[in-house]
């Protein structure tokens, strides 16, 4: 019994959110506001309507890909598929629609796609033995090529006004038409994506810290054995994990795709990498065991407006991934900091 009291008062410590971890995401919530500050004094359209709108929308693909990716990372894991899965949903979503299927089933079929995605990962892991990291690469190549394999490597257009509403759409939204025939936004309203983001964040927080689930995943990062000894369905926790993973990389390429109005077979390039930056940042151990929705939202909003604000300073694209590199690394420095601890 002595050997596994250890395990369990750490895997307590990392559901029920250290001093450490408050810390870690106190600080990070402080970068964020620093963010804000410091774009807004150098460019006073920051602080716009529009490009207020414009980071929600830019924040919800990396928001809703980090939910996911928490889960997997709390249990220990890694997943890199989750920017090729989110292209390989919104490519059959779109040729779903393309094929005459209404917008809603549609879209679930690209859902369900990416849900059967994370599974496939989940089993390799589980029951195939391979190591997260390679069964999720190979998971990341294999979806690719079928996206690419399915279109032609061609985008799939013409899809209709009524299959850009999820990601262009917004609720509250007022207008009024002019003399001239042009609608003038009157209240730009509340951009689905940011509700969806909202909705599915505060789904992801109550499962991993009211459900049963949400404790076996904790607990799974914090001591695998440990979890297996106490009763924990191992493999069937990170079957989970991986299976929500998918799940909301398939939503996200909803969300990108509906905002393009077009089936971008070649998106999601190096999403996988925000979506991981941003459970780093906000808090989430890659040794597992720790991590919290909240958290991540703030790193994939220090992800959004860090990119949003260099985009307005007119820095490269370049220059901003040597940006974002350099802060992941400080993240991952300050976690290991924090293990030795």
């Amino acid at each position: 019994m002595s050997d596994t009291s250890k395990p369990v008062q750490k895997y307590q410590l990392g559901g029920l959110m250290p001093a450490e971890g408050q810390l870690h995401r106190l600080s990070a919530l402080m970068t964020l506001l620093l963010l804000i500050l410091g774009f807004s004094l150098a460019s006073p359209a920051f602080f716009s309507v529009n490009n207020a709108l414009t980071v929600l929308l830019q924040t919800s693909v990396i928001g809703l890909l980090g939910i996911g990716m928490t889960m997997v990372i709390i249990t220990g894991g890694i997943d890199l598929s989750v920017g090729s899965v989110l292209a390989l949903s919104g490519v059959v979503s779109g040729l779903a629609v393309k094929a005459g299927v209404p917008v809603i089933p549609g879209m679930a079929l690209g859902i369900l796609t990416g849900t059967a995605c994370g599974a496939f990962n989940g089993f390799v892991i589980t029951r195939m033995k391979i190591t997260p990291f390679v069964a999720t690469l190979g998971m990341m190549l294999i979806a690719r090529g079928i996206a690419l394999q399915l279109t032609g490597a061609a985008p799939v257009s013409g899809l209709g006004d009524a299959f850009g509403v999820l990601g262009n759409g917004a609720l509250f939204r007022v207008t009024e038409m002019m003399p001239n025939g042009f609608p003038r936004v009157i209240f730009p309203g509340i951009p689905y994506p940011a509700i969806l983001l909202l909705v599915m964040a505060g789904f992801g927080a109550y499962v991993l810290h009211r459900r049963q689930i949400g404790r076996h995943i904790y607990a799974t990062g914090s001591n695998e054995e440990a979890a297996r000894l106490s009763g924990v369905r191992v493999d069937w926790t990170k079957l989970y994990a991986y299976t929500m993973s998918g799940a909301l990389a398939g939503l996200a390429g909803n969300v990108l795709m509906s905002r393009l109005v077009t089936a971008q077979p070649s998106e999601g390039v190096m999403a996988e990498l925000d979506a991981i930056a941003a459970a780093v940042i906000g808090g989430a151990s890659l040794n597992g065991g720790v991590g919290t929705i909240s958290g991540t939202m703030i790193g994939a909003f220090i992800i959004g407006i860090l990119r949003n604000g260099l985009n307005m300073a007119g820095v490269s694209a370049f220059i901003q991934q040597i940006v974002i590199g350099f802060v992941v690394i400080g993240a991952v420095w300050i976690d290991q900091i924090r293990n030795r601890r």
